[in-house]
């Protein structure tokens, strides 16, 4: 996942850039108004955007990107006002973090926002839920999972990790991602529990290539085609 981030501290964004690199994410860096205006894509997935740029604020900023995309937006700033909250959400930011932060705050934040929104993308739309993956067919809306139409039956972690899979289907999840989305916790002592759920996953399936590891990486579902 991508995540554009707008802080004109170097120190700050430096240390923030490394720790969700470190989680998996891939991270861009802008320090201004204009440079996150100009970096920002349809591959930016969310922005945690600072309000204290040199250019701009991060209101303008906000109102901006608005006006060109519904991409996630998390306000982070050292303004406690509530009317600056206010005015953040007003102006279509999905959530506000406070400095000082913990890391941790801003890690479960981004995960919150990334769940509503997914939640909103499949929300009422069972057509675009159903995945066929060959022997293999899932169904997000129903939770289902079933091989030559006969249902398997999955534990709730072994459906979490192929349904967040086949959501990104034909991309690389890093394994601190998926530890975070499926557990909840990125510690790297999970990896172990991780390689027996993929291993569970293959063999109820019936196919080891349902879920490709990508060495160095994680996993992913292959893509169509």
């Amino acid at each position: 996942m991508q995540l554009l981030v707008v802080e004109d501290n170097e120190h700050v964004a430096g240390a923030l850039v490394s720790v969700l690199g470190k989680h998996g994410y891939e991270v861009i860096h802008a320090g201004d108004g204009a440079s996150a205006l100009e970096a920002l894509s349809q591959h930016t997935d969310l922005v945690l955007l600072d309000l204290a740029l040199p250019d701009m604020d991060g209101f303008e900023v906000c109102q901006r990107i608005r006006k060109v995309s519904a991409t996630p937006i998390i306000m982070v700033t050292a303004r406690t006002q509530l009317e600056a909250r206010v005015r953040g959400l007003e102006l279509g930011a999905d959530d506000y973090v406070t400095k000082p932060y913990d890391i941790r705050e801003v890690l479960a934040r981004i995960d919150a926002v990334m769940r509503r929104g997914r939640a909103r993308e499949w929300d009422g739309r069972s057509d675009a839920a159903q995945i066929d993956l060959g022997l293999v067919q899932v169904d997000l809306a129903a939770r289902l999972v079933q091989r030559h139409g006969v249902p398997v039956s999955l534990t709730r972690k072994e459906y979490d990790l192929l349904a967040l899979l086949v959501r990104h289907r034909g991309t690389a999840l890093a394994r601190e991602r998926i530890l975070r989305e499926v557990w909840g916790s990125s510690w790297k002592g999970l990896g172990r529990t991780l390689e027996v759920h993929v291993a569970s996953l293959r063999r109820k399936l019936g196919t080891p290539n349902v879920v490709e590891t990508v060495r160095g990486v994680g996993y992913r579902v292959p893509g169509q085609g």
